[in-house]
């Protein structure tokens, strides 16, 4: 059965026990990486998932904190009422992963999930909002967020999501990667005006992957400034914005 987060805060669980995940892994949309970090090996002291909250709601920070501390591998280390306090709040913390509410005062998720990946490129974000806006989904994956989810989502779908971020995966609400999806469909279906290169479609692959510009060049033998003007070609020729609307372009033409 699955356990939303306000039925979460209210039942009596024992800390370290795993509700069941896998009606929700069966309904998301995952693009799985090979390049850092997918594989974690389990050691009989694994580290846990350094997680800040980031919300302007107290009680959605209680909430998550209340079911996040019941999970083995996740420690909170710290809330934020809004973008200011996120920034701030990831220097002093280092976190591995922070839930960021996109609409806050002072400061708005959006600015502050650039804000930190410009100063911090190694923090997962996922963003945390109530609406499905298209546009405030692209905004957030070109700002550098590694996921989207929907403040309605299951509880284990939160875990879950900060367990995909750390693995350097791009978690998606269903209904989110729908929607993108949708989108990507209303393109053309045929191939773009200048069509892509051999070279250019191995890059896409690896865009696919969730490789950065060095694992692309490291997996194609090429320079890390060949990879990047590969992948800003690519991006030119499809009239996309972002390297995740790439990987989402090249898993709906079954590139990867």
């Amino acid at each position: 059965m699955r356990t939303s987060l306000s039925t979460a805060l209210a039942a009596p669980h024992r800390r370290g026990t795993h509700p069941s995940r896998d009606v929700r892994r069966a309904a998301a949309y995952v693009i799985r990486p090979t390049g850092r970090g997918i594989l974690r090996e389990v050691t009989d002291t694994p580290a846990r998932i350094r997680v800040l909250l980031v919300d302007d709601h107290a009680v959605v920070r209680r909430g998550l904190r209340g079911f996040l501390e019941l999970q083995d591998d996740i420690e909170v280390v710290g809330e934020g009422e809004d973008g200011t306090q996120a920034v701030a709040l990831a220097q002093q913390h280092h976190p591995d992963v922070i839930l960021m509410d996109l609409l806050m005062p002072k400061m708005d998720g959006l600015t502050a999930i650039a804000t930190i990946k410009q100063a911090s490129p190694e923090v997962e974000i996922v963003a945390v909002t109530s609406f499905i806006e298209e546009e405030k989904v692209t905004a957030a994956l070109e700002a550098g967020a590694s996921g989207y989810l929907l403040k309605d989502a299951e509880a284990e779908e939160v875990a879950d999501a900060i367990r995909a971020a750390f693995a350097g995966e791009v978690h998606l609400d269903p209904a989110v990667a729908r929607l993108l999806a949708q989108r990507m469909r209303a393109r053309k279906e045929e191939e773009p005006v200048e069509p892509l290169t051999a070279r250019e479609k191995e890059v896409l692959a690896q865009l696919a992957k969730g490789a950065s510009n060095k694992e692309i060049a490291y997996e194609l033998d090429i320079t890390e400034r060949t990879a990047r003007t590969h992948v800003s070609n690519i991006l030119g020729k499809l009239g996309l914005a972002s390297r995740t609307q790439a990987a989402l372009w090249a898993v709906e033409h079954k590139l990867a």
